[in-house]
Formats: C-alpha cells, structure tokens, sequence
C-alpha cells in the first residue's frame, strides 16, 4: 500500500452525544474512546448539518447540504442525486479503496446503497477485500438510537446522578432517559473498542486513520430534531497513527473551533489521493490547525416526520445563531415517534398541569424569530441575547454569515414541499427560485411587526408563488389586531382563488386564525382530502390542527379518513387532531402506530411504509 493512503476506519453511532469520558463526562464509560481522543484530534464543537438522521445521512453521503437538494433536507424524502453528484465511496472505489458499510444507509434520497459499495450488509468489513487493497470501513452503531429510551433495562448510572440541563423539569421519566442511555454509550464504546482490536490483530492499527461520529446529536427531549446543541453538537474524534499524523493536530488535541460533519466526505476523498469534487462543501479536515476566530458550522430544521417547519443556525466556537422561519409555531408541536419517549410525556405532562417554570414551560409556547446565545456561559441555551447590544456585533455578524451561506447553498427550504422547482438543477434554472426576493420576505416574519402589514399583502400579489406564499405566511404570524381588512380581503381572494395550493394553505390558515372564517377550515379540509399530493395535504392537515380541535371539528370524517390511510406521516398527523378533536387526547396517547402503518401498507399494496 502506498504510504500516502491511509485504511480508513469510520465508526458512526446513532443519534448520539459526545456523553464521553474525553468530552467531560464524569458518568461515562468510554475508555476506549477516550483513548482514541489521546492520541488523535478532538473536535469539541463539531456539528451534524441536521438534528435528525435522514437529512444528516444525505449529507455525509455527498459533501452537499440537504437544503441545497430539496427535499433532502426533510426527514425522509426521496429526491433523485443527480448523475453528476458523486459519492465518496463512489470516489474512493474508483481509486482502488475497497469499501464497505455495514450497515445502515438512510440517505434520503432515490440512490441504490448496492451501487455505491463494494459490500453494504450487517456482514460488511473490510477482511473480505482483495489483497493489497487500502480500504475504507464504515460501521454503523443502531443500539443508541432513539428508540433506546423507549423501554427500560437495568440503570448502569444512578439517575440522581444526572445533571439536567435547566429547560426540563426533573421529573423521575426524564432523569431515568438520560440515565438509561449511558448503558447504550458504553455498549457502543465497547463496539469501537472491538472494532480497534480487530485492526490491531490484522496488523493494520498503524495503517488506518479512524474517525468516530454520530449522524446528529442526543435523544432526550428538545435535542433530536432541535436547533441547539444538544441536538446539533456530535462527538468526532479523527486519530491518524504516526506515519500519517503530520496530515492533522498533534495527538491529543482538543480543538473548539466550530465544524461540520459535512466536511468528512472531503477528507476521505483528500486522505485518499483524491480530488474533492466541488459539490463537497466545507474542505477537508485533514489540517493541523483551526481557527476558533472563522471557522463556522451551519445546520437546519425542516420537516420532522409529520411537522413541517424551517430553521436555519450558524455556530462559531462561541455563539448559536438561530432563525425561526415559522415563529408561529410552537416548538413542542407533538411529534408522534419522538412522543413515545417517556421524557416527552413526562415534560407535556408537567405543562398541561401548570408545574413548570418559564424557562422550562418555553419549549410549549411560540419561537422568538432570533436567537442568539452564549454557548460558553449558558451551554444549555435558556438566555436568549437576540437584540442585546452587549452582543450586538456577534448577531449581525452571523446573521450576515448565515444569509450568505442561504444564498450560497440555494437553500430549497423557502419552497414548499413538493414544489416543481425543488432540487439542486431545478432550483438554479434562471427565474426558477428568486431567492434573494425570498428571503427579504421570510426573514421580515420572525420580526411580526404590524408596520410590515402592507409590505406582506404586496407579496401576496407577487407573480412567483414562493413570494406569496411567504407573505401569507407573514400575516399568519402576526397577531389578529395587527391584521387590516384590507389584508384579510387579499387572504379571502388569495386562499379562494390562488393557484399553487401551499399559497392557499397559508392564505386560509392565516385568515381562519385572524377571523375565525369557517370557510377557511372548510378550504383546508377539502385538501386534506385525496387527491392532492402528500405533500399539500400534510401541509394542510398541519394549518387545520394549527387552527385548533373547534375549527377541526366539522371536518372529523376528513380527518379520521387521513387517520385509516397508509401515509405514516399522515396518519400520525390525523390520528394526533382526531384525538384532540375528541378531547381524548393525553401526552401519553399513543399516536404513532407502527403495526398498524405497516398492515394497511401492505393490505392497500402501498410500499411507503418508511420507518425501519
């Protein structure tokens, strides 16, 4: 093997925090992790692109940002990857690396994982390659998934022991998931321990670079799916052996400037002699040095399963900027598959009952448009310096950073789902996505400013429908006093007559929530109903329960119609208003129905029974 290409051991645990002893968790059991952060590089502020697996897996996949490819930036959707978007186990086989995953995939896109890997199987591993070859080795930890906290085994850590960030109440639910996940942290340090001693006894420990990740942050409650840290901040641990180690920081070096996972496609391609296409986002982490002063990692929130939303964040080693596109929306909107955790039921229990406090009862109520906080002197994320001048300079500077990366990824999350012109080609057509005339709309709606009443009805007559689409979205986030009656004549005739149905969603959501119009629940319920497109009706069927069980109510056959079909994320949907149309609901409801998606999928003959 040539000595300027390494082996490449990759390991990825699921859904899992840098909870490590060598990231300063006393109540860890990682000695073999720990280790490897020793005589390697440890990245304290590494960042998946997305706090959910799908999105975060495209990403890893490709080098691209999902947003860049709508819809990839939501939770399981299945664009088509263009022919010219290479892969890096597509680079790297073309230059002789035999490589193997083993074995989850979750790429969020049409690609066949057969034809990306020599092997891609749970029997996957790398002594199956020719002689003589360089490898690349991905294994994928499943154990510390989510759905880990769903049942309950004998506690290797004391739940009195955890430390509860400030924003949960401690309830006994919510300290026992924490507690139990370190049972799965250990089991998996053990995993990569196994993993190092098979290298070591097939005399490859001093030809391999390894690399340790997660495909997002942690499980507990507002950190999957979430925008913070605790949902965004991934352990990487990057350990070269001597013969490659001048290709990064010297062993055991602890960096806290700010980077994404994004940017490990690029230095695979780079350890392996490669040239980085220039769709690979980032540069590669094959460096000796970063700088805490620039470097910055962005990340963001689209569709969570059945929940639509858009949040856009850019770290740097000190600050989290974050942009709420829909500050409208709660953010405990109920999540079915999240709220089997016992800790989500726990914390809605806890606020339905009047026991919390304000930073703990936040998570229940609407998102301020802007967010900025102190990641060094509030690692929690409770004290909210938007709009405070002692950091006045940090803000606009990452916002500016943070609309320059939207423009210079074309995000495709301002487009609506389903949209003709989503995908990374199509969005860039000239006159397809004016986003730059997007954006100064949709960042006008985090301000809710009743001055801005007019300037939202004038992109309700725009000619491009996104435009439109963001002005209603504007007046729905205003409050009903600010709304004129000139504004809601525009939302009567724009959710009656408009052509592109998401510019109708909005329309009739915000004119049912500022007047209480029944035609308006009556306009959304006759989209929740075939045979609009998936996507319209999940978009409406959300603006329907965002109107409340009242409106809802007339149209229950609709919905109970979306509860029986085999459309998981519609169904979850329906079943959640169905049980609050009926007042039924608890937060320990079970809303998410895996048995019974999966027979009326196969008894419709329907394929789309997505969660694995």
């Amino acid at each position: 093997m040539s000595s300027s290409r390494p082996n490449i051991l990759w390991t990825v645990s699921e859904d899992c925090p840098p909870r490590f002893g060598c990231y300063g968790d006393p109540l860890a059991t990682t000695p073999h992790l720990d280790a490897l952060a020793e005589r390697g590089t440890l990245f304290a502020n590494a960042h998946s692109p997305s706090p959910v697996c799908a999105p975060s897996r495209f990403a890893l996949l490709t080098g691209v940002p999902p947003e860049s490819h709508g819809p990839a930036l939501h939770q399981r959707a299945t664009p088509a990857l263009p022919g010219w978007m290479t892969t890096y186990p597509e680079i790297l086989r073309g230059l002789g690396y035999y490589c193997t995953n083993n074995a989850k995939t979750d790429y969020n896109s049409d690609v066949d994982p057969r034809g990306l890997w020599d092997d891609c199987s749970r029997t996957a591993h790398w002594r199956d390659r020719p002689d003589g070859s360089p490898f690349l080795a991905v294994f994928n930890y499943d154990p510390t998934h989510e759905s880990a906290v769903f049942r309950r085994e004998e506690f290797t850590v004391d739940p009195a022991e955890v430390r509860l960030p400030a924003y949960l109440p401690d309830t006994p639910e919510i300290r026992g998931d924490f507690a139990h996940y370190y049972r799965h942290i250990a089991g998996m340090d053990a995993f990569v321990g196994r993993l190092l001693a098979e290298l070591a006894e097939d005399g490859e420990l001093d030809n391999t670079v390894v690399i340790h990740t997660s495909d997002h942050g942690g499980v507990n409650p507002r950190s999957k799916r979430w925008c913070y840290d605790e949902g965004l901040n991934v352990p990487l641990i990057v350990a070269a052996p001597e013969r490659y180690a001048h290709r990064f920081p010297a062993p055991g070096t602890r960096t806290d400037a700010a980077v994404s996972t994004i940017r490990i496609p690029a230095t695979l391609v780079e350890l392996a002699d490669g040239t980085v296409p220039a769709h690979m986002r980032g540069g590669s982490l094959a460096h000796t040095s970063f700088d805490t002063g620039t470097e910055l990692a962005f990340s963001m929130r689209g569709r969570m399963d059945e929940r639509p939303d858009l949040i856009r964040t850019v770290r740097d080693a000190r600050y989290r900027y974050i942009r709420n596109y829909a500050p409208h929306r709660p953010y405990g909107t109920h999540q079915a598959f999240g709220w089997l955790a016992a800790g989500y039921q726990s914390w809605e229990a806890e606020h339905l009952a009047g026991r919390l406090n304000e930073v703990q009862d936040a998570f229940w109520h609407e998102k301020p448009g802007v967010e900025l906080y102190d990641c060094v002197a509030d690692p929690d994320q409770i004290h909210n310096l938007a709009g405070d001048p002692a950091h006045a300079e940090a803000e606009r500077r990452l916002d500016a950073a943070l609309r320059e990366h939207l423009l210079a990824v074309h995000d495709n999350g301002f487009l609506a789902e389903g949209s003709p012109v989503e995908g990374y080609d199509a969005s860039r057509a000239a006159g397809a996505y004016p986003l730059a005339r997007i954006l100064d709309v949709a960042d006008a709606v985090g301000e809710r400013d009743p001055e801005r009443v007019p300037f939202f009805s004038a992109a309700l007559t725009d000619p491009d429908a996104t435009v439109r689409r963001w002005g209603a979205i504007g007046l729905l986030a205003l409050p009903a006093a600010a709304v004129t009656a000139e504004a809601v004549a525009v939302l009567r005739a724009t959710a009656a007559e408009d052509p592109d149905p998401h510019v109708r969603i909005a329309s009739a959501e915000a004119l049912g929530k500022h007047t209480g119009d029944v035609d308006a629940a009556a306009l959304l319920a006759g989209l929740v109903a075939p045979p609009h497109p998936e996507t319209v009706r999940l978009e409406a069927l959300n603006a329907l329960t965002a109107l409340g069980p009242t409106a809802a109510a007339p149209h229950r056959e609709v919905v109970a119609a979306a509860a029986e079909e085999p459309l998981e994320y519609l169904g979850n949907a329906a079943r959640y208003l169905l049980l609050r149309i009926d007042g039924s609901y608890t937060p320990r409801s079970l809303v998410f129905d895996l048995e019974g998606m999966i027979a009326r999928a196969a008894a419709a003959g329907d394929p789309r029974a997505r969660r694995a």
